[in-house]
């Protein structure tokens, strides 16, 4: 039986579908450090990034030859504002 947090969590995983499959990538798999506030989204698993790039805003694109690979948000919450306390 689906508890109270389970449907929340199912609320939040509904919304969240429509954008994730538009993405390009096929698979991704998502990790959010809460501890140091950092999002890690891979496209390939293991990523093994040959080259990097850091951009001014902090996010840091991981490449293997010219494809992405993976994204690296720091300040992903706190810093971007995108954490909805109320829930």
């Amino acid at each position: 039986m689906a508890t109270a947090e389970t449907t929340k969590t199912l609320n939040h995983v509904y919304k969240l579908i429509p954008l994730f499959i538009n993405l390009p990538p096929k698979k991704m798999w998502l990790d959010y450090d809460k501890d140091a506030d950092v999002f890690y989204i891979n496209f390939k698993k293991p990523q093994r990034a040959t080259d990097s790039e850091m951009l001014e805003n902090g996010v840091l694109l991981r490449y293997r030859g010219t494809e992405l690979v993976g994204i690296t948000i720091t300040g992903s919450i706190k810093e971007m504002n995108l954490m909805n306390t109320k829930g």
